[in-house]
């Protein structure tokens, strides 16, 4: 396990795109998986640490685009958040099924790095932004 400004992770990945175009010659029904996390990132959390990144990329920053795109799924470049239920048998195929919420997993579009590198900075800083209204108006709501 890693620590990515002081959250636990288990893995990341700056260009997912790329990063997994060689899966296609062993798995290449992942074909539009692949080049549809072309200039996107992900970084995988446990839980707990996941949603704790969350909140504190949320609370770093002003409630702009930015904070819609990471809270909500129907925005422009919206943020792909997901917890994958793990089943212990994958690992010990002796073992029954047994599913536990282990992984949560953070994809964003590459082109949100620097505003997301400014916000970790304020939250390791201490400083966080008063809570304001959204415009939701990308989002219909």
């Amino acid at each position: 396990m890693r620590a990515c400004s002081g959250f636990k992770t288990f893995t990341c990945c700056q260009d997912l795109g790329e990063s997994n175009a060689s899966w296609l010659e062993t798995l290449p029904h992942m074909a539009g998986y692949v080049e549809s996390r072309r200039g996107w990132m992900l970084i995988d959390f446990p839980v707990d640490s996941g949603l704790a990144f969350l909140a504190a990329v949320a609370n770093s920053g002003p409630r702009d685009a930015f904070y819609v795109r990471m809270t909500h799924w129907a925005a422009p470049d919206a943020w792909d958040v997901n917890v994958k239920p793990m089943d212990v048998a994958m690992r010990h195929e002796q073992v029954e099924s047994r599913f536990h919420l282990r992984l949560l997993q953070v994809s964003f579009p590459a082109h949100d790095l620097p505003e997301l590198v400014r916000r970790l900075g304020e939250h390791a800083a201490g400083r966080s932004v008063a809570p304001a209204p959204a415009d939701w108006s990308t989002v219909g709501r």
